[in-house]
């Protein structure tokens, strides 16, 4: 690892990244910054083109070499390694007050060698998380029964998306209150991007979310099954249908999954997605 004193590169303050150079460095590669793209486009729709809380590291002329979004989650978006020595010295400063380091592995790993002897002990680190894209329909049959979920569903789709989360964070992310999820849930509901199969009694059986949409990549998130649905051969086809469902706003369909997750790993390859690369995260 090399010293502060000699990096040929600077660290660009959030609010002085060039916006063209950063949109240079995600459209690099679309599917891996699906998740920080949505989050600069949102941000310059909602706040007047103003450039939004992104980490950048130039050169000695200027030019943006890597960035960072460094907001609840920090999550790079390419970094070398003396940007790597740039951003971890900032976010040494600032002290750890994030959810997640997430993205692509080797920036995700690099910054988390440099933090985790100053930042508290993770809740969890997973090294090794296979992103995964499909840009076509699955050839699989899809269930006809998969929808996209209305506002009468929210009910049904909030303990549902706790359940979720619960079995794949391994805590309830309404243990300090409900109120910021259950937002995020509905947000999800309302903007259409929140994909279920209910049953007759209007529990919900399986869902995703599409939880960035950016530039042509639907990012898909919270896929998971009713527990008493399992083992019934219901993952795939309806996994196929929300691929269609999502193929209708972008024509790239994402995720990334844990590797240790045999089962999914299996689901996805059935429907046809292929792996694109390779994500890490730190739960913090």
């Amino acid at each position: 690892m090399r010293t502060q004193g000699r990096l040929a590169q600077r660290l660009v303050p959030a609010g002085e990244v060039d916006e063209a150079g950063l949109d240079r460095l995600l459209d690099a590669d679309p599917v891996a910054h699906a998740f920080v793209a949505a989050h600069v486009d949102a941000h310059r729709a909602s706040r007047g083109g103003r450039v939004p809380p992104v980490l950048g590291t130039a050169g000695p002329d200027g030019v943006l070499t890597g960035a960072c979004w460094v907001g609840t989650n920090v999550v790079p978006v390419a970094l070398d390694e003396e940007g790597m020595d740039l951003v971890a010295g900032h976010l040494r400063r600032g002290g750890s007050r994030h959810a997640s380091l997430f993205g692509p592995a080797e920036p995700v790993t690099g910054l988390w060698e440099r933090l985790r002897r100053s930042w508290p002990r993770p809740f969890d680190v997973r090294p090794v998380q296979p992103l995964l894209a499909l840009d076509h329909d699955p050839a699989v049959e899809a269930h006809p029964g998969v929808r996209t979920a209305g506002p009468e569903d929210l009910a049904a789709v909030l303990p549902a998306s706790i359940a979720m989360f619960e079995e794949e964070v391994g805590y309830s992310p309404t243990a300090g209150g409900d109120r910021g999820y259950r937002d995020r849930v509905r947000g999800l509901v309302e903007s259409g991007r929140c994909l279920v199969l209910t049953g007759e009694d209007g529990r919900v059986v399986f869902k995703a979310d599409l939880g960035s949409v950016a530039r042509g990549v639907a990012q898909v998130q919270g896929v998971w099954v009713d527990p008493a649905h399992r083992g019934r051969g219901l993952a795939v086809p309806c996994m196929a249908a929300a691929v269609r469902l999502a193929r209708r706003r972008t024509p790239v369909v994402s995720l990334y999954v844990n590797d240790f997750n045999a089962p999914a790993l299996a689901t996805y390859a059935r429907v046809g997605f292929a792996r694109v690369g390779t994500f890490a995260t730190v739960l913090l």
